[in-house]
C-alpha cells in the first residue's frame, strides 16, 4: 500500500492523471536503460487569473505571478486570496512581499505535497505541478491563500438559443450601479428554467463580470447559472429586501437564504468563476441577519462547480433534504470574527459528493448534520426530516477554530455512510470529530481516510486535539457505530488527550484505527497511549493496525 504522506499532488483525486505519471515514470526509465532521449519535460501550464471587482481592496502584504502572468491579491480580514485557473502542466509561482524587505522565513501548505521553495531577496518561487488549493505563510504576514482552479473546459457563449444573458434584452441588468436588480435577474432564471422544461435540458442563464445587488433568487428545474470569472452576486445589508427563512436561537437572529431551489426542483447546476458574496459585516450590522448564501433545498440532481462562497453571516451552504448533489472545486472563504459561519453542512441529504474544495472560517467548514421536523434554521420548510445517508467529502483543505472534518453536531435522525477523505487540515481545533451532541438516533459507517493534520493551535469546548468521538445527552442519546480512521498524518497533536467518550445507553463501538502516525515518529502507532487516547468512556473494543 502506498504511503498517503508521500508528496503525489493531488493525484489521488484525479485519478486520471495517475496512470499517466505512472507511464510517464515508464517511459523515463526505459529510456535511460536503452539510452535512448529522453521525453520533453512538462510544458509550463496556461494560467487565467481573474478579474477583481472593485469592491474586494489589493492586498498590502503581496504580489504574485504565475508562470508570468501577474495574478491579483485581494486582502481579506484573517488572510489574503489570490484566485486563478491553471491549465495542464508546471506552474512556477513568484510570491513577493510588497514593501521588499528581505524574506527571514516561510510554508508552503499542504505540508504533504512537499513542495520546496526558493527565496531571493523578498521573492518566495516555488513550482507546482497541479491545480491545487495553497496556503502560504511569509514572516509575520497574514497567510496568503492560492486557489488554483482547473481550467474551464465548460464555459458557454455568452449568448444564443436556450442562453439568456442578464445584461441582455429584456433584463437589461447593469452590474457595479448599486441598484438591486433583483426583477429582471429573477425573470432571467425563470425564462431559462422554462426554455430548458421545454427543451429537455437546460436553459442557461449568462452572468458577465460585474457586482450585481440582489435580494433573494429562486431556483427552478432543467436551469444553468453561470457565474464568470469577475461576477459577484451580493447581498447589500439592507434586510428589508430580504426574505426570512429560519431563525438562529443560539444568536437570536433571524436568516436569510440567498439563493435557494424551488422545493420539488431537479437538474440545476451553478457553475463558471464567479463569487457569491454574502456581506456578512453588512448583513450583522445593523440589521443582525444572519445569510446562508445557498440552500438546495427538496431537490434532486444538483450540481454546483468552481463557485466561490464569501463571507456568510451564518451557515453557507446547507443542502436540505435533497438527493444526488455535487459540489466540485469549491472555495469557501469566511472569517474569524464572524461566528456560526460554517461552510458546507449536508443535512438529511442522501448521495451528496463534495470534492476539491478549501474550507476556511471561524466554525466547522465541512460537516453533516440531521435535525427534527422542525428546525430553527429552516422553521418555514414543510414536510418531515430525513435520515442522512452516502455523503463524501474528498480532497479537502481545512482552515478553522473547530473542526476540520466532523459528523454531527445534530443526530436527530440517522446518519450513515459518511466518508472524509485526501484531507489537509491546515488548523484547527480538533482534526478529526463525531460529535452526537443532539438526538437519539445512530450514526454508523462513518470512515476517515489519508488525513493530514498539520496544526492544532485552537481550542473548542475544551478541546485541542487530533481526535475526538463523543456522544452528548441533548435531546436524548444515541449509538455511534462502525468508525474507521485510517492512514493518518499527526503533525500536531494539541494539548488536550484524544478522547472516544459514549454514553451509557449509547456507547461509541467498532472503532477501528489503523496506521496513524503521530508527531515525530515515522511508524503507525500500535496503541492508545501512542496516540495520546487516553480519555475513553462507555466504548467498545478499539482495533488498532499499523
Amino acid at each position: 500500500m502506498r504511503s498517503p504522506f508521500t508528496a503525489h499532488g493531488g493525484a489521488e483525486r484525479r485519478t486520471a492523471r495517475g496512470p499517466a505519471l505512472a507511464l510517464t515514470a515508464l517511459l523515463l526509465a526505459v529510456a535511460a536503460l536503452l539510452g535512448l532521449p529522453r521525453p520533453a519535460q512538462a510544458v509550463s501550464a496556461s494560467v487565467a487569473a481573474y478579474p477583481v471587482a472593485s469592491v474586494y481592496s489589493a492586498s498590502t502584504d503581496y504580489t504574485l505571478t504565475v508562470n508570468g502572468t501577474s495574478v491579483p491579491v485581494t486582502k481579506y480580514p484573517g488572510y489574503d486570496i489570490a484566485q486563478f485557473a491553471l491549465g495542464t502542466g508546471t506552474a512556477t509561482m513568484a510570491v513577493t512581499k510588497t514593501n521588499n524587505t528581505d524574506i527571514g522565513s516561510y510554508s508552503i501548505s499542504p505540508q504533504k505535497l512537499n513542495i520546496s521553495g526558493s527565496v531571493s531577496d523578498s521573492t518566495l518561487t516555488f513550482t507546482v505541478r497541479n491545480d491545487d488549493y495553497l496556503i502560504v505563510k511569509l514572516d509575520g504576514r497574514p497567510n496568503l491563500v492560492i486557489a488554483a482552479d482547473p481550467a474551464e473546459t465548460n464555459r458557454p457563449s455568452s449568448g444564443g438559443t436556450g442562453i439568456f444573458n442578464v445584461q441582455s434584452a429584456p433584463y437589461n441588468v447593469r452590474p457595479n450601479t448599486g441598484a438591486y436588480s433583483t426583477t429582471a435577474f429573477q425573470t432571467a432564471l425563470n425564462d431559462a428554467a422554462a426554455w430548458g422544461s421545454a427543451n429537455g435540458g437546460q436553459g442557461i442563464v449568462y452572468v458577465p463580470a460585474g457586482v450585481y445587488t440582489l435580494g433573494n433568487l429562486y431556483l427552478r428545474s432543467n436551469l444553468a447559472l453561470y457565474l464568470a470569472p469577475g461576477a459577484v452576486l451580493r447581498y447589500t445589508g439592507e434586510a428589508d429586501h430580504y426574505v426570512v427563512g429560519g431563525h438562529k436561537n443560539s444568536q437570536g437572529r433571524d436568516l436569510t437564504w440567498f439563493i435557494s431551489t424551488r422545493y420539488s426542483s431537479s437538474n440545476i447546476k451553478i457553475y463558471g468563476r464567479g463569487i457569491i458574496d454574502g456581506n456578512g459585516a453588512a448583513s450583522l450590522t445593523p440589521s443582525n441577519l444572519g445569510v446562508n448564501l445557498l440552500m438546495p433545498i427538496y431537490t434532486d440532481g444538483f450540481t454546483v462547480d468552481g463557485i466561490t462562497f464569501r463571507e456568510s453571516s451564518s451557515w453557507a451552504v446547507i443542502p436540505l433534504r435533497s438527493s444526488n448533489l455535487t459540489f466540485r472545486n469549491i472555495k469557501l472563504f469566511n472569517r474569524f470574527d464572524m461566528g456560526e459561519n460554517d461552510g458546507i453542512d449536508v443535512t438529511e441529504s442522501t448521495n451528496v459528493t463534495v470534492t476539491h474544495a478549501i474550507g476556511i472560517g471561524l466554525d466547522d467548514p465541512f460537516s453533516t448534520k440531521t435535525w427534527g421536523d422542525v428546525a430553527d434554521i429552516y422553521e418555514s420548510v414543510p414536510g418531515t426530516a430525513r435520515p442522512l445517508k452516502n455523503v463524501t467529502f474528498d480532497d479537502l483543505v481545512s482552515w478553522t477554530y473547530c473542526y476540520g472534518a466532523k459528523v454531527g453536531q445534530g443526530v436527530i435522525q440517522s446518519q450513515d455512510g459518511v466518508t472524509f477523505q485526501h484531507v489537509v487540515v491546515y488548523d484547527a481545533a480538533v482534526g478529526i470529530g463525531v460529535h452526537h451532541k443532539y438526538g437519539a438516533s445512530s450514526a454508523t459507517s462513518i470512515r476517515f481516510d489519508d488525513i493530514d493534520i498539520e496544526r492544532l493551535d485552537f481550542a473548542n469546548d475544551g478541546n485541542r486535539t487530533w481526535l475526538a468521538l463523543m456522544t452528548g445527552n441533548t435531546q436524548g442519546v444515541g449509538p455511534v457505530t462502525g468508525v474507521t480512521i485510517s492512514n493518518v498524518k499527526v503533525r500536531n497533536a494539541g494539548t488536550t488527550a484524544a478522547r472516544i467518550n459514549g454514553r451509557p445507553g449509547a456507547p461509541i463501538t467498532g472503532v477501528t484505527l489503523r496506521n496513524i502516525v503521530m508527531p515525530a515518529s515515522t511508524t503507525a502507532a500500535t496503541t492508545p497511549a501512542q496516540m495520546n487516547l487516553t480519555n475513553l468512556s462507555d466504548y467498545g473494543p478499539i482495533t488498532i493496525t499499523p
